[in-house]
């Protein structure tokens, strides 16, 4: 599934909480709609960003996993 986005996030190599501290601060300097590409390697991150979006408001559009590469697309509320 190929999504179109706005801004890519490379959080590759770090560990948690660290993805979703940069995918909020990247989140916080875009507007309402975008869509935040976001790649990452911690295996605990596709939890940490189911809750993150249930708890931020911003959705979860989709998110997958390719060679221990886990893709995230998160949509600003």
């Amino acid at each position: 599934m190929t999504v179109a986005f706005d801004k890519e996030l490379d959080a590759r190599g770090l560990n948690c909480p660290l993805p979703i501290l940069r995918t909020k601060k990247t989140l916080s300097d875009m507007s309402s709609g975008q869509v935040l590409k976001i790649l990452a390697t911690d295996p605990g991150s596709t939890k940490d960003f189911q809750a993150f979006a249930k708890q931020t408001g911003n959705a979860l559009l989709s998110s997958g996993e390719a060679d221990k590469v886990y893709t995230f697309f998160m949509q600003k509320k």
